[in-house]
């Protein structure tokens, strides 16, 4: 594991989310956001997002509960929660689907979109797409 996503559990006790205690982590009340942090070799933006994500649970003030996503769990949870790009943080409110925020974003990009996440309305998460072709 790369030691910037180590120091998540190491230095900030991150839940470690995986199959088994997915429903557990996002079952909780408040808000929630899942690290899904990919090969940081293929994804170059992975260490730069898991730099960010303490700073963006600092700055809501404790009203941010952040899990990483095991490596096993990563691609069936990505499909259920629909999005195409690595990194992910996908954020849920009482274990309801508010939105995700893929690759990395400057620091007011980030503030915004997660503030207008926290105040959405709970939907259902698009799940993964294949595009049709007609022809």
């Amino acid at each position: 594991m790369h030691p910037l996503i180590q120091r998540l559990f190491d230095d900030y006790g991150y839940a470690e989310v995986s199959h088994q205690t997915h429903a557990d982590f996002i079952g909780q009340s408040g808000f929630t956001v899942l690290f899904f942090a990919g090969d940081p070799k293929r994804f170059r933006d992975t260490t730069d997002v898991a730099v960010v994500l303490p700073e963006l649970v600092k700055a809501f003030n404790g009203g941010l509960t952040a899990g990483v996503v095991t490596s096993d769990a990563e691609k069936e949870l990505q499909r259920h929660y629909g999005f195409s790009a690595w990194p992910a943080l996908v954020f849920l409110r009482d274990g309801g689907y508010l939105g995700a925020i893929t690759e990395i974003q400057n620091w007011n990009e980030y503030l915004q979109t997660i503030n207008t996440l926290m105040s959405a309305e709970v939907t259902r998460p698009p799940g993964f797409k294949v595009p049709v072709v007609n022809g």
